[in-house]
């Protein structure tokens, strides 16, 4: 039996990419084992909704505000951050993890900073 129907604290940051808002994890917060981590996914957001209102969470009850991105220090060669988007459903139980946002992506960079994935470009550029 899961514990997600108790209430636990999980770290994570609430941010707007463009058009975009979504909320963003370190995969450390978040439990190892994938239809865990979406179910507590799920339960962020606050879908499934039947009434389609994600009163009880994060979500904004469109798809362009139902969206969560977990953040990475990046192991390989050549590149400083990985990022995983998913697209979570608001009438059913679904995180979509096959797309991408390019709004949100664009919070990636600020977001990995501001947790100290990576530092802040010394001349402004990145």
């Amino acid at each position: 039996m899961s514990d997600w129907g108790k209430q636990i604290k999980i770290p994570a940051v609430y941010m707007r990419g463009g058009t975009s808002k979504g909320v963003f994890f370190l995969p450390e917060d978040l439990p190892s084992d994938p239809s865990e981590r979406d179910k507590a996914l799920l339960r962020v957001i606050g879908s499934p909704d039947p009434y389609g209102q994600h009163i009880d969470g994060m979500g904004g009850a469109t798809s362009s505000t139902s969206k969560v991105v977990i953040v990475s220090k990046s192991k390989r060669p050549g590149y400083d951050i990985n990022y995983l988007f998913g697209q979570v459903a608001i009438g059913q139980p679904l995180v979509d993890w096959s797309g991408n946002c390019g709004n949100l992506t664009s919070a990636v960079g600020p977001f990995a900073i501001s947790r100290g994935l990576i530092d802040a470009p010394r001349d402004g550029v990145a």
